[in-house]
């Protein structure tokens, strides 16, 4: 039995994935599945709890400082899982990567700019560029025989000068594309083109399926340091998105001092728990952890993708990366309300809605399999009796 089999009980811990369900999507947490939030029913690596009782038994809980294994810790994750070597000075902590995005919209636009992203994509992304009052350039991704690829010359003719940022979701959400090193020098030579600051969101830069390698942005020859933001976090990979921690990491000394004028000028500075339970879980006690829990995600989405695409109608896209399965309906002939209510009705599964994540995700459901693995075999019985007609 692996240690991602345990079944643990999250209702009624003020989890947002369990508590919150029944309120959005009329799911009950008592005979539902909770399948929508990105965050896993899985407990971190051990060292991490243990770094945090280490905390409690010494019973204070001052400002954090010196942070130097903190930025050491990073460094040493970046080199030796990613091949990317990266200075102390390089790194920005901020309140999770949303956070983060918002900093850089307020460090490199202006109000009435545009921003850039290639859509279907991340629904946080855009709810901050509208909520810091830029305009959302969505570039919609082509779906090539139900995998996710960019059209170069298509956002080309589309840029009208007021974009001034690109954001690039690197492994992709909710496709679940690895992008090649190809792709990533097109986006690239987009952002010089077009002299736009490139932010290359690489939250799941960890959870890749075996077989597959991630390429952090950086490490590219693609001569875009000066106009390059890195933004990474323990938060996902781990399991601990409430510590609300991440890493904004800058090469360019321009861009850096810009983004340092933002954070002084708004007080942020990181909570202490987020520091300790970052430096333990980059360690090779968290790295081993990793490994462990990528190859039991293949497991998972293996088994889902086999009992959806066993049903006629439905279509989840190849993962490449990430826990998340995008699930396209199109093919059923069904409307958005009539599928989006067999999953939540009748299987009484939880998944996020497909148009949330912008143009070409209307006929999509997004689910999160990192559960245990009983449960994904449950999901899938659910969501094929629910379509039983089609079969």
């Amino acid at each position: 039995m692996s240690r991602f089999d345990e079944e643990i009980d999250r209702v009624g811990t003020h989890s947002t994935k369990w508590d919150v369900m029944e309120s959005y999507y009329g799911v009950s947490p008592e005979d539902g599945l909770a399948m929508w939030v990105a965050d896993m029913d899985f407990r971190p690596p051990a060292c991490v709890p243990a770094a945090l009782q280490r905390m409690v038994d010494h019973g204070i809980f001052g400002y954090f400082g010196p942070d130097t294994a903190y930025r050491d810790a990073i460094r040493w994750w970046m080199d030796t899982r990613h091949g990317w070597e990266v200075s102390r000075d390089w790194i920005f902590s901020t309140h999770g990567l949303v956070n983060g995005t918002a900093l850089c919209l307020q460090a490199y636009t202006q109000p009435g700019d545009g921003v850039v992203l290639f859509t279907p994509v991340y629904h946080a992304f855009a709810r901050v560029i509208r909520g810091s009052g830029r305009a959302v350039v969505e570039c919609p991704l082509a779906n090539v025989d139900g995998r996710y690829e960019m059209n170069f010359d298509a956002y080309d003719a589309m840029m009208t000068g007021r974009e001034k940022m690109v954001i690039l979701c690197s492994p992709h959400n909710p496709g679940g594309r690895v992008w090649s090193a190809e792709e990533l020098r097109g986006v690239a030579e987009f952002a010089k083109r077009h002299d736009l600051v490139l932010v290359s969101d690489e939250i799941h830069h960890d959870l890749v399926m075996p077989g597959q390698k991630h390429i952090p942005m950086a490490t590219l020859d693609a001569g875009i340091e000066d106009r390059l933001v890195m933004m990474a976090a323990t938060t996902k990979t781990f399991n601990m998105a409430g510590s609300h921690i991440g890493n904004v990491i800058i090469p360019d000394a321009d861009l850096r001092k810009r983004f340092g004028e933002v954070m002084a000028g708004l007080a942020i500075s990181p909570n202490s728990f987020g520091m300790v339970t970052a430096t333990a879980a980059y360690s090779p006690e968290g790295a081993a952890w990793v490994d462990d829990l990528c190859a039991y995600l293949d497991g998972n989405r293996r088994l889902f993708d086999a009992g959806v695409n066993a049903i006629p109608g439905l279509r989840s896209m190849p993962m490449e990366a990430t826990y998340l399965a995008w699930v396209d309906f199109g093919g059923t002939g069904m409307a958005v309300e009539e599928f989006t209510r067999r999953v939540e009705k009748e299987a009484r599964i939880a998944a996020n809605h497909g148009d949330t994540f912008g143009s070409g995700g209307e006929s999509f459901l997004r689910f999160n399999f990192a559960t245990p693995r009983a449960r994904v075999a449950q999901a899938v019985e659910r969501l094929q009796e629910a379509f039983s007609d089609l079969q």
